[in-house]
């Protein structure tokens, strides 16, 4: 099927001004773009990508020179082998505040943030990582800190493009608004053809004129995002979380990176964590561990009593049920297990010694005995 002139296919007289160009284009945009025309979406987008073509001819002053000197065959060395596509659209600006919230727009302009040539965009941003340190009670319970993560968004008064107000720039003299150049090498009876990133322009299809003033031309802003995190109870130390969408923005549509986040636990002078369960120690006076008692013993929450039998021996763990860690989104906890350390006195007044002498059955006659318990306890 042939080609509609594109005066025509726009509804224009050839002698129409830029303006008068811009307003029809923009009134059939409104008419044709598949979120409206949902009765028949694939007709509208085809009709859509027709007007956008003659559009992108019409609204550049040397194309529209060159179109109208020597019609179709002026203007096709500016679109690829197929013709025109949406990767040659150098007008998404003048959409942006018509169109910038249809998801149509959305998927084919990144939304006003896409490269204004259509060049290749990035498929996915690059991820983040962060380290937050919690106390090891959150390890328990749970914790929900906020975190304040840098993020680098497309500048809101360049729309991302780098360009002054998103419109001072140009087409890539290199690529013809590409991104990509193809290269021609041959070799004998045969042809090497290489295509890559233009050189020129980054792959971004374009060359600024003027630099936005707000980002120095790089299309990119400095932030802060807050986010509340959750850490679930039984974490293990070291555990990384991930928060998917919250890593770099790319300009042109790309989808933003993730968000990883290692957890890490502040380190107890008390407690010790092998998995499930807890390890600590404690002293008890030898009193204690001669005649029993119930001692309060720390725990990682707050304290728990521990009945110490008689004759308990230095060294002697105790195992406190469900005072450890929880399993990982679990309601099982594990142990508390207490090492004893007893307490030996230092110095006994002379009654405690008689009446130690006698609870141990040492006679006072024995004076070789005596002589070495008196260095022992010294």
């Amino acid at each position: 099927m042939p080609k509609r002139d594109y005066y025509e296919t726009l509804g224009v007289p050839r002698t129409a001004s830029e303006e008068e160009i811009k307003q029809a284009y923009r009134k059939l945009a409104r008419q044709y773009h598949p979120d409206v025309a949902k009765e028949n979406p694939k007709a509208a987008e085809e009709k859509f990508k027709e007007i956008s073509e003659a559009y992108e001819v019409l609204a550049d002053t040397e194309k529209r020179q060159r179109y109208d000197q020597l019609g179709f065959q002026g203007v096709e060395t500016d679109f690829g082998p197929g013709g025109f596509n949406w990767q040659n659209f150098t007008h998404a600006g003048d959409l942006e505040d018509l169109l910038g919230s249809s998801p149509f727009f959305q998927q084919f302009f990144g939304g006003g943030f896409a490269s204004p040539f259509g060049a290749r965009r990035p498929s996915r941003g690059g991820d983040v990582e962060l380290t937050v340190r919690l106390p090891l009670i959150a390890a328990i319970r749970g914790a929900k800190p906020t975190l304040e993560v840098p993020r680098s968004v497309a500048c809101p008064d360049c729309r991302g493009t780098g360009a002054k107000d998103g419109r001072a720039y140009e087409r890539c003299p290199e690529c013809k608004g590409q991104g990509q150049v193809r290269r021609v090498q041959s070799r004998g009876f045969t042809q090497l053809i290489t295509i890559g990133e233009c050189p020129r322009c980054g792959g971004t299809g374009r060359r600024i004129i003027e630099r936005c003033p707000t980002c120095g031309g790089s299309g990119r802003k400095s932030s802060v995002e807050r986010i509340e995190l959750t850490v679930p109870s039984g974490m293990e130390d070291g555990s990384v979380l991930r928060i998917p969408g919250h890593g770099i923005e790319v300009p042109g549509g790309g989808a933003p990176g993730d968000l990883f986040v290692q957890v890490v636990f502040e380190p107890s002078e008390q407690f010790r964590r092998e998995g499930m369960d807890a390890y600590s120690e404690a002293n008890v006076p030898l009193a204690t561990a001669l005649f029993g008692a119930e001692v309060t013993i720390p725990t990682i929450e707050g304290h728990a009593v521990l009945k110490v039998p008689a004759g308990t021996q230095p060294e002697t763990q105790f195992r406190l049920r469900g005072h450890g860690f929880p399993r990982p989104r679990g309601s099982v906890r594990g142990d508390l297990i207490v090492t004893i350390h007893v307490e030996i006195p230092r110095s006994l007044s002379g009654r405690e010694k008689e009446l130690l002498r006698e609870g141990l059955g040492i006679r006072p006659s024995e004076g070789r005995r005596e002589s070495i318990f008196r260095r022992r306890s010294s």
